[in-house]
């Protein structure tokens, strides 16, 4: 399927089914925000990194208006749907201030949850954060977690994350989540650079 959406670009990398605090405070966006609340659509937000629209983001849902300013900026939480890729970018919307895109969604399998992968990365998961002495900061064990739950987890780079983004099947991505994992144990040099990351997400 191919579609025509709004986009927000943002200096983060999404994923499906990640809910996501906004702070609205440019006009164009705001008027995004209100015709997508107005029409019940969602709106794109693809990754931006160093002044450039990356080719891969994410749909987004709005979930609700927190609070909203007298000067019309306002703070909003937004649900990932599904990942999308930007076949041209429309910078020029007509009467609108925001730009849009023309989209289409690769085939994801993102809701298949593998329990055998799920309990190998949260076993992996935990031995990070005891070496970086963040257990109070665990995710829950009881959960079977897909590579999206456990992603802005583990210290990944904006970079990793985005490469993480472009991959659509589970298995691949649960593996490059385990090959980030023998890459860093052997020798985490620098253990505040990965704490800061990790509590950023």
């Amino acid at each position: 399927m191919t579609n025509f959406i709004p986009i927000f670009p943002l200096d983060a990398v999404i994923y499906p089914d990640e809910t996501l605090s906004l702070h609205i405070y440019k006009p164009r966006y705001q008027q995004l925000v209100r015709e997508c609340l107005s029409e019940q659509k969602p709106f794109g937000i693809p990754a931006h990194v160093d002044n450039k629209t990356l080719e891969y983001g994410t749909l987004v849902e709005i979930l609700s208006v927190n609070r909203e300013q007298e000067d019309g900026s306002m703070d909003i939480t937004v649900k990932g749907i599904r990942v999308f890729r930007i076949l041209e970018v429309v910078s020029q919307v007509p009467d609108k201030m925001y730009s849009g895109a023309i989209v289409n969604y690769p085939e994801n399998d993102k809701m298949k949850v593998h329990p055998n992968l799920s309990r190998l990365i949260y076993d992996e998961v935990k031995r990070l954060y005891t070496m970086l002495n963040i257990e109070n900061r665990l995710p829950d064990e009881t959960q079977e977690w897909t590579s999206y739950d456990i992603a802005h987890k583990l210290g990944l780079t904006r970079a990793q994350e985005y490469e993480l983004l472009s991959i659509f099947n589970e298995v691949q991505r649960m593996e490059y989540l385990r090959r980030y994992f023998n890459s860093i144990m052997p020798e985490v040099d620098d253990l505040e650079l990965l704490k800061s990351r990790i509590s950023l997400n």
